[in-house]
């Protein structure tokens, strides 16, 4: 006989931990399922380790489980909260920068306090339904073989609707997805020291000679930025097109090309004056990924309903960021802030396959449009779905 429980969790990213966390702390039976060796997702293996939004406008709008994650670490390291206040400066400047191998840990602390089961380096092989409507049999790969068990409620928090999809529920998968960015530390240089308009234009030659590209440095696919590389030692610096990282394949794809783009950067920076020694620290295990897959849910969000401020009739949380799409051209974003007091929800029926019982979705891949979608895929509205 298989294994039971209560609950089980594909993916221990944002919003996955707090789903599992908040299972245990119910008195669920739950297990969660990581395929890397760390939890955290975006915040620690996607190097994107500042949280937001928590607030809007001034007030706090979304707490629980994730707040306390995040807070605990600021706590923890001795640092300092934005002046969530002074809300009329740039919306990033309200994310909250946290340690990642810190964020790590209390993950780690806070799952198995709560009780939850945690399998790390294991994947989702298949989902099956159980008679009668009792839930649902997965079968998961682990380093010792495929097992299975029975689970009386599925939670998809995969990012990419992976357990979704092979549930056999319709997912959508967009014609153009927004491009994923490669995070990493750089040190062994003093800005004070570089001529960026002679570094600038060296790359933009090396552009047009097809050995670089400007996304190699930066958002802006039309022109050159070096700047923006160097000044962000290599943090949220660069875009990596046309790739879907939905599957393995896909995401085999975008991991070899992530780290092609940022090894011929650094051929290139290194041959410059005053980055002889430019050093690469730190690199993300994986490249940040913004959008692959939504579910079709019971109910959708539109980008009408976010950018309105719709309150749902049976809205689970607030969500508040910018519409924030990354694009493959031009300057690489388009971003439209909130009309001011408009404070967004985010309704059950998204976190809801069409057609299922037993099955919640949540994380960025609930069910919205794109551009809905490219502001409720950000961390704090990921934890707050998760709950």
């Amino acid at each position: 006989m298989n294994e039971h429980h209560d609950v089980v969790v594909i993916g221990g990213g944002t919003a996955g931990v707090v789903a599992a966390v908040q299972a245990g702390r119910a008195g669920a039976k739950t297990l969660l399922v990581e395929k890397t060796g760390i939890l955290g997702g975006t915040t620690t293996n996607g190097g994107v380790n500042f949280p937001g939004l928590f607030h809007a406008w001034g007030r706090q709008v979304i707490a629980g489980i994730g707040w306390e994650l995040v807070t605990r670490c600021v706590a923890e390291t001795g640092g300092t909260m934005p002046d969530f206040a002074n809300y009329a400066r740039p919306h990033w400047q309200l994310q909250i920068r946290v340690n990642r191998f810190v964020y790590a840990a209390l993950c780690d602390e806070a799952v198995v306090d709560a009780g939850v089961d945690i399998l790390f380096h294991t994947m989702l092989a298949g989902v099956e339904p159980q008679a009668e409507g009792r839930g649902w049999q997965v079968t998961l790969c682990t380093k010792s073989g495929p097992t299975e068990r029975d689970v009386a409620v599925l939670i998809d928090t995969t990012g990419d609707a992976n357990a979704t999809a092979m549930a056999g529920f319709p997912i959508r998968i967009p014609d153009e997805n927004q491009p994923a960015t490669l995070s990493c530390q750089a040190s062994g240089y003093d800005l004070a020291d570089l001529d960026i308009d002679a570094i600038n234009s060296a790359f933009d030659a090396e552009v047009r000679a097809g050995r670089l590209t400007y996304t190699d440095a930066s958002w802006n696919a039309d022109a050159p930025n070096i700047d923006r590389w160097l000044r962000s030692r290599g943090s949220q610096a660069n875009h990596i097109h046309h790739i879907n990282a939905r599957d393995s394949e896909g995401k085999t794809r975008l991991e070899l090309a992530s780290r092609r783009s940022l090894l011929r950067l650094y051929r290139f920076l290194r041959q410059q004056p005053g980055l002889e020694t430019l050093v690469i620290d730190q690199l993300a295990p994986e490249c940040g990924v913004r959008e692959t897959t939504t579910i079709q849910g019971k109910r959708a969000v539109t980008v009408e309903d976010y950018t309105s401020g719709r309150t749902w009739d049976d809205a689970v949380c607030y969500s508040f960021y910018p519409v924030d799409l990354h694009r493959s051209s031009g300057g690489g974003l388009q971003c439209e802030p909130l009309v001011e007091g408009v404070v967004p929800t985010i309704p059950r029926g998204a976190l809801l396959p069409a057609e299922s019982s037993n099955f919640l979705v949540a994380g960025r891949c609930i069910a919205s449009d794109r551009l809905a979608n490219s502001a409720l895929r950000v961390q704090a509205t990921c934890m707050a779905t998760g709950q």
